[in-house]
């Protein structure tokens, strides 16, 4: 049978559009998803996740790690994807972790809308990372047996025994993040130092915030070094708490923002730099504000849309150390606490 050649180009025709049409889901795909590692809690981050998905049409795979050390955890794995990754974003809720990743090369800069909003502060000059909604350090206390001012905290740590103050392991999590914000501003030499003051004085130290938040609660503890969500945590339920902000020898106060960038390398740039925009807006910030953990909005907000008792709390985080020395203390402190803990 002799084919005609008329017949031959549609027949090309037909086969290129059913290739076409085969490859078009893929493309789609890629387009219309986005792989994020989430560090923050799943139960503050999922609303934000779902309104994204909702108003962009975008599916979000979500990854988050549920154990204590969450945040290094994926830091780690981001690491060892380096080469193949498979993450496009990393919402960290911290910050010093994602700086160490920008460090090791891992993530791409973007300056978006986003992290134009943001203070410079709380921002990458590169554009490699920008910081949202935060958390401030404080001691929480018990207001049946001490008054929440610094005279009377400071009367309380300066006791021989420290039995009556909490602090979490510092191997992981924000208290990690003090430490080195403490070696940064006194010297690893003098952190250490303190550290080893403050178990020889007795103080309880226990897995993590969460815990120090419940001795002081239950009054087992009168002070305790935790985060502000933790502290909202114990107010909300009726206990006798209130908190006052950690501050440096300079005054300064520790704010730990949320954390957000790129992946280099990542399958899906585009959605990945749209996620970040959305993280960002004033929109997202105040979502988190008004969540359980009060989260403190760093770029611009209407102050009229701001919960009731975000606005000490803004105060605070403006007044922050900057974190960016305190990066480089990550790994080091990281190294000497496991090998403490273990006897090496």
């Amino acid at each position: 049978m002799t084919v005609s050649r008329s017949s031959v180009i549609p027949m090309a025709v037909v086969v290129c559009v059913l290739a076409v049409a085969a490859l078009f889901p893929l493309f789609r795909r890629g387009n219309r998803q986005l792989v994020l590692y989430c560090a923050h809690d799943a139960v503050l981050a999922q609303p934000v996740i779902d309104r994204f998905a909702a108003e962009t049409g975008i599916t979000v795979d979500v990854r988050y790690d549920e154990e204590a050390n969450k945040s290094l955890g994926l830091v780690n794995l981001l690491t060892a994807e380096r080469q193949a990754p498979r993450a496009d974003v990393f919402w960290n809720n911290q910050l010093l972790g994602t700086v160490r990743l920008q460090q090791e090369g891992v993530l791409q800069p973007y300056q978006g809308i986003g992290w134009k909003r943001m203070p410079s502060e709380f921002r990458d000059p590169g554009g490699f990372w920008a910081g949202f909604a935060a958390r401030c350090r404080v001691f929480i206390v018990n207001t049946d047996r001490v008054p929440a001012t610094q005279e009377a905290v400071n009367r309380v740590l300066s006791r021989v025994s420290l039995s009556d103050v909490a602090i979490a392991e510092p191997l992981f999590g924000t208290t990690l993040s003090h430490y080195c914000v403490l070696a940064d501003q006194r010297g690893l030499d003098e952190l250490k130092n303190w550290h080893h003051e403050i178990r020889d004085r007795g103080i309880r130290e226990v897995r993590g915030n969460s815990m120090v938040k419940d001795l002081v609660a239950e009054g087992v503890c009168s002070v305790g070094y935790t985060d502000t969500d933790d502290a909202f945590t114990a107010i909300d339920t009726g206990s006798p708490v209130d908190m006052i902000p950690v501050r440096m020898d300079s005054g300064k106060t520790i704010c730990i923002p949320n954390s957000v960038a790129v992946i280099a390398g990542c399958r899906n740039p585009a959605t990945a730099r749209r996620f970040v925009d959305f993280l960002l807006t004033e929109e997202t910030e105040l979502q988190l504000a008004a969540g359980t953990g009060r989260q403190v909005p760093l770029g611009s907000v209407e102050s009229d849309r701001l919960p009731g008792d975000i606005s000490r709390l803004r105060e605070w985080a403006h007044d922050t150390v900057p974190l960016s020395g305190a990066a480089r203390y990550h790994a080091v402190i990281q190294e000497w606490l496991t090998a403490e803990s273990t006897g090496e």
